[in-house]
C-alpha cells in the first residue's frame, strides 16, 4: 500500500495506525501547496480532491477521507481494539467521535491557517475552538481516551488535530485533561514512529 501524506496533516492519523497494525506500506510525501508529490507528479492526477491522506491499495484502488481510511485499515486486520466490530455500540461511539472531530474541530482550523482570513474571522473561530476543546477536555476528565480505557482510531485523529494549535497560536494549555491525553498519545510507540518519519520529532 501507499499512503500519500503531508507532514503534520491529518494524514498523520492513518500513518500512525498503519504502524500500529503492522501493515507494510510506502510513504509518498505531497507538497499540497505546490500540488506535487515528492516524485514530481501532479497530485491532482492521483487524487482530484487535492487533499491528503490518500491510500493506494495493492490492486491500484484508491481510498480518500482520513476517517474512512482509518476504519478500513483497522477492519482489514481485525483490530477491533482500534475500531470496534461493525454493528456494535462501541463502533458507533468511535465513529461518533470521528465525525465530531471532522466536522467541529478539523474544519474549524481552516480559517486559522488561511492568510487571507480577517482578524475578526480568526478571532471568531479561535473562540469557537476554545469552547469545543474545553468540552472535549471535560470528556477526558475520568478516562484516558475518548471512549474509555482503550485507545482507538478516534484518539489518533484527535491528537493530530489538537496538535495544530501550536501552528496557529491557539493556546490549549488551560485544558488540562486534553493536555494529559496529548502526552499519552504522543508516547505511544506507533505515534512516535510516525512523528519521527514525518520529520516532526528529532
Amino acid at each position: 500500500m501507499k499512503l500519500y501524506y503531508s507532514p503534520g496533516a491529518c494524514s498523520l492519523a492513518p500513518h500512525a495506525l498503519l504502524i500500529d497494525i503492522g501493515q507494510p506500506f510506502e510513504l509518498v510525501k505531497v507538497d499540497t501547496g505546490k500540488g506535487l508529490t515528492e516524485h514530481g507528479q501532479r497530485f491532482s492526477d492521483i487524487n482530484p480532491k487535492g487533499a491528503v491522506p490518500l491510500l493506494e491499495l495493492d490492486d491500484g484502488q484508491r481510498l480518500s477521507e482520513g476517517v474512512v481510511i482509518c476504519q478500513f485499515l483497522c477492519d482489514q486486520v481485525g483490530r477491533t481494539d482500534l475500531m470496534p466490530a461493525a454493528g456494535t455500540m462501541a463502533r458507533y461511539r468511535v465513529m461518533e467521535w470521528q465525525n465530531y472531530i471532522t466536522s467541529e474541530l478539523h474544519k474549524s482550523f481552516a480559517p486559522l491557517f488561511n492568510a487571507q482570513a480577517s482578524k475578526d474571522t480568526k478571532a471568531l473561530f479561535t473562540e469557537q475552538l476554545q469552547r469545543k476543546f474545553a468540552w472535549v477536555s471535560s470528556q477526558l476528565a475520568d478516562r484516558p481516551y475518548l471512549t474509555g480505557e482503550a485507545y482507538t482510531a478516534a484518539d489518533a485523529y484527535l491528537f493530530v488535530v489538537a496538535s495544530w494549535a501550536a501552528y496557529v497560536q491557539l493556546d490549549l494549555s488551560a485544558h488540562t485533561h486534553l493536555q494529559a491525553f496529548m502526552g499519552r498519545v504522543k508516547a505511544r510507540p506507533a505515534m512516535l514512529a510516525a512523528l519521527k518519519a514525518e520529520g516532526l520529532l528529532q
